[in-house]
């Protein structure tokens, strides 16, 4: 049976090199989060997290076995410093048109514009909601985390995080309402 993460983290003390560990395990997971918050800057924002992650190992509470809330943490606060470039992002997206260079089959061509439209209000409506309930909501929607490893990841209570997945929620929800986008992200809006 392999190590917890706790484990690695600790040995990776005295051996640098067992830190290499909770990239195998969780960069996957964490570079797709990444991606679809920063796009093309994932791969940076990727080396940077285990980058500080790693001069921060000797803080890590060894109490927890898993170290992917930890991670998370670490990258959502480096999406943070990159919020007003998302924003920015969210809100091209949403002014974006459809495709230029479409092809010719009729199906295709209402699916693209469909897909085009629904992404555009979803990108609009993410973009209107304040940082900390957005990354609630994302780390809740895209990575599955629960509660208490959203809670873990961004250090605020349980509460906290109950709270801003309700607001987000509710904005999204109002923002998304009577459109095609409500009923495609029902997993977004569901759940409350």
């Amino acid at each position: 049976m392999p190590d917890s993460d706790a484990v690695a983290i600790e040995a990776s003390w005295r051996d640098p090199e067992r830190f290499s560990v909770l990239f195998d395990r969780h960069a996957p997971a964490i570079h797709r989060y990444l991606a679809r918050r920063v796009g093309e800057a994932a791969d940076d924002l990727l080396a940077e997290t285990f980058l500080v992650a790693f001069g921060k190992r000797r803080g890590y509470d060894p109490g927890y076995r898993d170290a992917r809330p930890w991670l998370y943490g670490i990258a959502t606060n480096l999406v943070g410093q990159h919020r007003r470039d998302e924003v920015r992002r969210y809100r091209l997206q949403a002014a974006a048109g459809p495709p230029v260079d479409l092809p010719d089959y009729a199906e295709r061509i209402v699916a693209s514009v469909t897909a085009q439209s629904i992404r555009s209000q979803l990108a609009e409506a993410l973009a209107a909601i304040p940082g900390g309930d957005r990354d609630v909501l994302l780390l809740v929607a895209w990575e599955d985390l629960s509660y208490d490893e959203v809670a873990r990841a961004l250090a605020i209570p349980v509460g906290t995080v109950r709270s801003r997945l309700h607001r987000a929620r509710a904005r999204l929800r109002q923002s998304l309402t009577g459109t095609g986008a409500a009923a495609t992200y029902k997993e977004i809006l569901a759940n409350e």
